[in-house]
């Protein structure tokens, strides 16, 4: 989720059944930031640079306005990590301190996960990026104001297929794909995933990947969440998942929460305790469980992929995140190895769609005004700029949800990059002026984490 959605998204992600849990922020002095950084690669820069990229997201931990419970960043530089910093608590009802190794869910970050597996199948001869998805899922899927217009994958992957989410963009797992497409359907909504508008027309649309994960099962035979961590997690040495109860011990040990300063859906005000929003847990949940309460185990593979959530459910970490944006850096290398093909990277970088101001041919969101396949151009010098003063081009993606705030971008063309996320906001995003960034038509929280890295180590001399 992402800037611009609204409270129809909002509400949107609140119907898949997660509950909050009361939280006070009340932690021990020595235990109010929880600093740490990479020491070795931090070398890279002299120390004067360190301090004020150190003071700087010392200073974001708090309770008002952008202040945040916890963050963290990693930045590489000429293909090297030369710096890093993990402030805050991860949960703050344990008074457990953020870290490398946090897993948190990265909302939309996930998309770009589920555009690898769709290429590394585009490169085995399993999907093409430009077929008619009918053909792999089973069912005609059309929108029924464009009968003769087939969907394909590559338009799934980048908005422009004619789906809108509707109210939801998920269905329990007895329910096929096809209930949110047919009259009748358990989530058809009166045809509300249908737009009505020119059939070129972008919106962000989350449930065009609950039907690229669906596709990813059709054609490898493979459970969404299963396929994941036996292929792209695996090759980038990464231990995430999609379903919290199926964490090994130790990554679920180190589960951050994720929170907000609100009551009910609509409440918020910064003067409230942080609130828990998602994976505050007791103990580890049942195996095969998902975020909605739903058994998995008699899930009929290749039916419904959506009870995963292909667009935002990722648990990974900080280190995990920094995994991918060497792969996307590195040209589809990571470790060594070809992960995926250079030209198919490439691809997945270059503008599927472009915002023209003139013809309205879509809504960016406020940031999204060159859309690949589960990454997005921002130009140095636009309105989505992260970087106030410094040109600095980004690729990448953002993520939003339930109170966190995150980001993997990468300098096109170059080894320089940066993953970061917040696990909590204090005022409502879009809706308080303060969550409006200062430059640009971003949040203020991404301007925060971004803009110190632009400025003292990734703008040019």
């Amino acid at each position: 989720m992402l800037k611009k959605i609204g409270k129809k998204k909002i509400l949107a992600v609140l119907s898949t059944g997660l509950f909050a849990f009361g939280a006070s922020f009340s932690v021990s002095a020595e235990n109010v930031f929880s600093v740490s950084t990479n020491v070795a690669a931090a070398k890279n820069l002299d120390e004067s640079t360190k301090k004020i990229l150190d003071d700087h997201y010392s200073s974001m931990i708090g309770e008002k306005g952008s202040e945040v419970p916890g963050l963290g960043i990693i930045v590489f530089k000429d293909g090297k990590e030369v710096y890093s910093n993990f402030s805050g608590q991860r949960n703050i009802e344990k008074n457990k301190p953020m870290t490398r190794k946090t897993l948190l869910r990265v909302a939309s970050l996930s998309k770009m996960f589920t555009t690898f597996s769709i290429l590394q199948l585009v490169e085995q001869g399993k999907i093409d990026l430009d077929e008619d998805v009918s053909k792999y899922l089973g069912f005609t899927l059309r929108n029924p104001n464009f009968p003769d217009t087939p969907i394909t994958a590559r338009m799934l992957a980048s908005h422009t297929s004619t789906l809108r989410d509707g109210e939801v963009y998920w269905l329990a797992p007895q329910y096929g794909l096809e209930e949110f497409f047919k009259p009748g359907g358990k989530g058809y909504e009166d045809g509300a995933h249908f737009a009505k508008e020119d059939k070129s027309y972008f919106e962000y649309c989350n449930l065009n990947y609950g039907v690229l994960g669906t596709i990813i099962e059709k054609v490898t035979g493979e459970r969404f969440d299963n396929y994941q961590k036996n292929h792209i997690l695996k090759q980038l040495d990464v231990k995430a998942d999609y379903i919290v109860g199926n964490l090994e011990d130790e990554e679920f040990e180190n589960l951050g929460t994720i929170y907000r300063k609100r009551k009910g859906e609509s409440d918020w005000n910064e003067n409230y305790d942080w609130t828990a929003q998602v994976d505050n847990y007791k103990k580890k949940p049942a195996k095969d469980l998902n975020a909605s309460g739903y058994k998995l185990k008699k899930y009929k593979i290749g039916t419904n992929a959506t009870v995963f959530s292909p667009q935002g459910g990722l648990r990974i970490s900080f280190e995990g995140l920094s995994h991918a944006g060497q792969l996307i850096m590195n040209d589809g290398e990571y470790n060594g190895k070809q992960v995926i093909r250079k030209d198919l990277i490439k691809e997945m970088k270059t503008p599927q769609w472009i915002y023209d101001e003139k013809a309205k041919n879509g809504d960016p969101y406020g940031v999204m005004f060159k859309y690949g396949m589960g990454l997005y151009l921002i130009d140095g010098d636009g309105k989505a700029r992260l970087c106030k003063d410094a040109k600095v081009d980004l690729v990448g993606h953002s993520g939003e949800a339930y109170g966190l705030i995150s980001g993997l971008y990468v300098v096109d063309g170059k080894k320089d990059g940066f993953v970061f996320a917040v696990n909590g906001i204090a005022v409502e995003p879009d809706e308080n002026p303060k969550s409006a960034g200062k430059f640009s038509t971003g949040y203020i929280w991404e301007e925060e984490m971004a803009d110190p890295v632009c400025e003292n180590i990734l703008a040019e001399d």
